[in-house]
């Protein structure tokens, strides 16, 4: 049996240049419009296909290095092209940010844009190496997404996947069931409550700053928050269905988004806080 392309998309997790204007593009520039100063050293926590490091060597021309660290190869590769132009300001780095190693440089500023969530319940790690690598005087800008969520922890993304597996077959009712039993932690969870996530940050950091915005995402069409879903959470909720219908489930969320848009005249939107940190001591 071949693999659609749908599903190779989601294993290589290819194809987020076009993915990332339906939400991560607006986190872009939000963030870098709020880092103060002529910073000299960035680093970016999860840099992708490095968008942001782009974007950041372009409107700060202060900028010595750019490093990059991130765990797919696939995107490293595809970062690495973007940014080739820039030559030795840009650095590149496959990491595993739950279990950050150190690096020598020090910046004056770590960006790190919908990314936090993923390293739950262990953000404590990706925090500490923070704030022991930023130099004297330089700031944290996280960005981090809240949706509302159920008694069973589930919102978000994992709205639409309910949908999509309801839409298979799946009785509404055991949706829950059928992510606890598939070890999926559902990524309303993850993302924590604004409080519970203020009071992790604080053990290593000073608030200079937060603001707040809806994040709305809305789609052409089915196939485009197929894309979208596929570049971005990859293989994550796939697993909750047979090797041999993940093409079918795929398909099945994108319908599922292309239904909100036509009745709600978006796919979702939910609070996401963009905050400015400062080491402690």
């Amino acid at each position: 049996m071949t693999t659609s392309a749908v599903e190779a998309q989601a294993r290589t997790l290819s194809g987020y240049a076009d993915a990332s204007r339906l939400r991560q593009e607006h986190d872009r520039d939000w963030v870098l419009d709020h880092i103060p100063g002529e910073p000299a050293t960035l680093v970016d926590l999860g840099s992708g296909i490095g968008q942001l490091l782009e974007a950041a060597l372009h409107r700060f021309p202060s900028l010595e290095l750019a490093v990059g660290l991130e765990r797919s190869p696939h995107r490293i590769t595809e970062a690495a092209a973007r940014l080739k132009p820039h030559g030795g300001r840009v650095a590149l780095a496959e990491a595993d940010l739950n279990a950050p190693a150190p690096v020598p440089h020090r910046p004056d500023v770590v960006t790190m844009t919908s990314v936090l969530h993923w390293l739950y319940p262990t953000e404590d790690r990706v925090l500490a190496w923070v704030r022991e690598h930023l130099a004297p005087g330089g700031h944290f800008l996280l960005t981090t997404y809240h949706p509302a969520r159920d008694e069973h922890g589930l919102g978000g993304e994992d709205d639409i996947v309910r949908d999509a597996l309801t839409a298979l077959g799946v009785p509404r009712a055991d949706v829950p069931a059928l992510f606890a039993g598939g070890g999926v932690l559902p990524i309303a969870t993850r993302t924590r409550t604004v409080e519970d996530l203020a009071a992790l940050l604080e053990r290593d950091f000073r608030t200079d700053g937060t603001w707040e915005r809806d994040a709305v995402v809305t789609v052409a069409d089915a196939a485009q928050y197929t894309r979208f879903h596929a570049a971005t959470f990859g293989d994550y909720y796939s697993g909750l269905v047979t090797p041999a219908r993940r093409e079918e489930f795929f398909r099945a969320v994108g319908e599922a988004a292309a239904r909100r848009q036509e009745e709600r005249g978006r796919v979702s939107d939910m609070p996401v806080r963009l905050w400015r940190l400062t080491p402690r001591a």
